[in-house]
């Protein structure tokens, strides 16, 4: 006599519990590193215009253009990258599957956006992921649009303890 394992459902229709499901990844500016925040703030230095455009926009972008463009490639290839899934954010090499860090969601309360004069002109900040005490527990440096990826670990954070409860209350109708 063989037996067939029965095949079950998902309680919630499309909802992958067993499964760790990534939502984003992201890829920190140059903002990240001292030097690109020097070029930044010296891209931002001059705020007088011409033409609608800062004089120091028109100056030094690109005769510093090939030390930029050399920090991106290496943070390419020796930095980090971020990572948000349905159930934790976590910080990678840029290369290989080396996981450096990870917070679950339910760990973070709030998220604070700290942005450095030399990171404006990247339209980047460093997110600080707090507990409930207020504590940093992971900070996510140069993270363009910042905006943006705090309110999609938010939303992320808020469906998880939805999907949390929603099992709760399933898993107490069956007991």
């Amino acid at each position: 006599m063989t037996t067939v394992a029965a095949y079950r459902r998902p309680p919630i229709s499309g909802v992958n519990t067993d499964a760790e499901t990534p939502v984003m990844t992201v890829y920190p500016s140059i903002a990240c590193t001292g030097l690109g925040r020097l070029h930044g703030k010296l891209y931002e230095s001059m705020p007088v215009k011409l033409f609608g455009v800062k004089l120091s926009h028109w100056l030094f972008p690109l005769p510093s253009a090939p030390g930029a463009i050399m920090l991106y490639f290496y943070l390419k290839l020796f930095g980090v990258r971020y990572t948000v899934t349905n159930r934790s954010v976590q910080v990678w090499k840029s290369l290989g599957n080396r996981m450096l860090k990870q917070v679950s969601l339910n760990e973070i309360d709030d998220i604070a956006i700290a942005q450095d004069p030399g990171q404006v002109f990247y339209r980047a900040a460093d997110l600080q992921l707090l507990n409930a005490a207020g504590e940093v527990i992971l900070r996510l440096e140069g993270i363009p649009f910042p905006e943006t990826f705090r309110n999609l670990i938010l939303e992320t954070r808020d469906a998880r303890r939805q999907t949390d409860a929603s099992h709760a209350v399933i898993a107490a109708r069956h007991s």
